[in-house]
């Protein structure tokens, strides 16, 4: 017995030596964050296993005001059983500017951070407006290689800022979040995302046609922070979020302290209250409060698609006309959403550990959005009922 432990110890020994020094030493780190935690992928407060840039609460905050009807309603028993199986942790909405309804679940609180993942990368569209805006980037038609000249393949010199946005880059690129051995895991533990973003070639002509891939945020967020010589987190916060009033301290994670990358794909650990500014933003066509923040333009080409065959995007926003309701939001890996209804000035925020089921039938909305939509729309109706 004494021997085969030995031997066991042995081979696993030289295993992580292996691993060590080869080019899947980022498994070392994927391993002890992920498994060793008792998770079967990336969680809802992994950001404290890793570095962080430290995105301040604003210096003037603004909190949300309340409806005239806080929280006087209950949630259905249906509703109640969703968050229960998908393990929600935060269930906001906000009508007509003012808080009308919050729930927080399994220990979370109106203070407690989680990880936006893709969330982040709407965030990053809107600085990538921001510096439009700014004179930093002439326009959605500058080519990366403006900024990016070390960019590789076949069509770097076509490929624009706005087919980074737009998820039209045609960027080499595996979108596996469960595959260890994939591109996407190993961006989120290499110490380097830069480097090994750009070795991901633009092998395919940009601009013909929608692909998701989130290597092509990240290679927006470096074009962003070249063009203004800021980190992605200064930047969002001297143009956004210090202005919109966040309330609480948040983080977004980057590669490590020697490079300072933000992951621009994923990430930003906030709340419920703070995600929910940038849908506020955008509803209002830029303005916070009567202050342009964003060109109304871009937002309004944001929150459109850009290809008629994929109605479901615009410019790294989710579009959605469902049963009547012209919808756009933010999406985030285990569904972090936040939803927001325009016409009926009306935005949703649900947080939690897990999402429903892929669809069967190649939607690129996973059920569980159905039912968020659903649930807003029916509060809505009550709320005019009243």
């Amino acid at each position: 017995m004494k021997k085969a432990l030995k031997t066991s110890a042995l081979i696993i020994i030289v295993l992580f030596g292996a691993l060590y020094i080869s080019d899947y030493k980022y498994l070392l780190k994927g391993v002890s964050t992920i498994y060793l935690t008792g998770h079967k992928t990336a969680f809802l407060n992994d950001y404290t296993y890793f570095d962080n840039a430290t995105l301040p609460a604003s210096e003037k905050p603004q909190p949300w005001p309340l409806h005239s009807k806080y929280n006087k309603i209950s949630l259905s028993e249906k509703l109640e059983k969703h968050h229960k199986v998908t393990e929600s942790v935060a269930f906001l909405i906000i009508k007509n500017d003012s808080l009308y309804f919050e729930k927080y679940y399994d220990g979370y609180g109106i203070d407690s951070k989680s990880n936006s993942f893709s969330v982040a990368k709407s965030f990053v569209s809107a600085l990538l407006g921001r510096a439009i805006m700014d004179g930093y980037i002439h326009g959605l038609d500058q080519p990366v290689i403006d900024f990016l000249p070390e960019l590789k393949g076949a069509y770097a010199n076509q490929v624009t800022v706005g087919d980074l946005a737009s998820m039209a880059s045609g960027q080499r690129w595996e979108e596996a979040y469960y595959s260890p051995f994939s591109v996407t895991a190993s961006a989120y533990f290499l110490k380097d995302l830069d480097k090994v973003v750009l070795e991901q070639p633009i092998e395919e002509l940009p601009g013909q046609s929608y692909s998701y891939k989130s290597g092509t945020t990240h290679l927006l967020g470096m074009v962003i922070a070249k063009a203004t010589g800021k980190s992605l987190t200064n930047y969002l916060y001297e143009t956004l979020w210090n202005p919109m009033g966040a309330e609480h301290e948040s983080y977004w994670q980057v590669d490590s302290k020697e490079n300072s990358s933000e992951k621009a794909y994923c990430c930003i650990a906030s709340n419920a209250r703070d995600f929910a500014r940038m849908a506020k933003l955008y509803k209002d066509y830029g303005k916070w409060n009567g202050k342009v923040l964003l060109d109304s333009s871009y937002v309004v080409k944001s929150i459109r698609p850009r290809f008629k065959e994929s109605p479901q995007y615009g410019y790294s926003w989710w579009l959605k006309e469902y049963k009547g309701h012209d919808v756009f939001m933010m999406r985030g890996h285990l569904g972090q959403y936040i939803i927001t209804f325009p016409k009926e000035n009306l935005i949703l925020v649900r947080l939690g550990h897990l999402k429903g089921p892929k669809s069967k039938n190649g939607d690129p909305f996973t059920p569980d959005i159905y039912t968020y939509m659903d649930a807003a729309i029916e509060i809505n109706q009550n709320i005019d009922k009243k």
